[in-house]
């Protein structure tokens, strides 16, 4: 079962537990609904993790494990999923989160040049915030419900499959 391969790839509930970034959230780390993988718990993961990696904020997975443990999702997952959005992968995805946000209201885009200063970040800034927000948070949301929705499916289909290996195995074993 998939369950076994994701399983296996999980880091120790333990050094989670003792990572330093994660002790402010103190004794919620020791809830056993944190750890567990099933379809609810999967899916929920996904819908936190995609969610906030579209989130433009530093530190991301702390948000995100504190969103996992306020919803008692799978913290591994949710906490590695923030990682889609990657230093690699940060221009196209914002850039596509800007133009997305320019379209619905409706804004022409705006040029920007490339010159990282603080004096660059706060001139751009103040000319794209609304778009590039409403963009961000549109494709958090959607990603979010996608990926939900994407797990359970899938999880269901896995279930079904096996059940069917399972029925096809014991028809064949049962004498008639």
């Amino acid at each position: 079962m998939a369950k076994k391969y994701i399983r296996r790839y999980f880091p120790d509930p333990h050094k989670i537990r003792d990572h330093k970034h994660l002790r402010i959230f103190g004794k919620l780390l020791h809830d056993p609904n944190l750890w567990h993988l099933n379809r609810r718990s999967a899916s929920g993961a996904f819908a936190v993790g995609l969610f906030m990696a579209f989130v433009p904020m530093p530190f991301q997975m702390i948000p995100a494990a504190a969103a996992a443990i306020l919803l008692r999702v799978n913290l591994p997952i949710s906490v590695a999923l923030v990682w889609i959005t990657n230093p690699l992968t940060m221009p196209p995805v914002f850039y596509f989160s800007y133009s997305l946000g320019a379209w619905i209201l409706g804004t022409p885009m705006h040029s920007v040049g490339y010159d990282f200063s603080w004096e660059w970040i706060t001139t751009e800034l103040t000319r794209v915030w609304k778009p590039f927000l409403l963009g961000s948070f549109l494709v958090g949301a959607i990603s979010a419900l996608l990926g939900y929705l994407g797990i359970r499916g899938l999880w269901r289909w896995h279930v079904v499959r096996d059940w069917e290996k399972r029925k096809k195995v014991r028809d064949r074993t049962t004498p008639t």
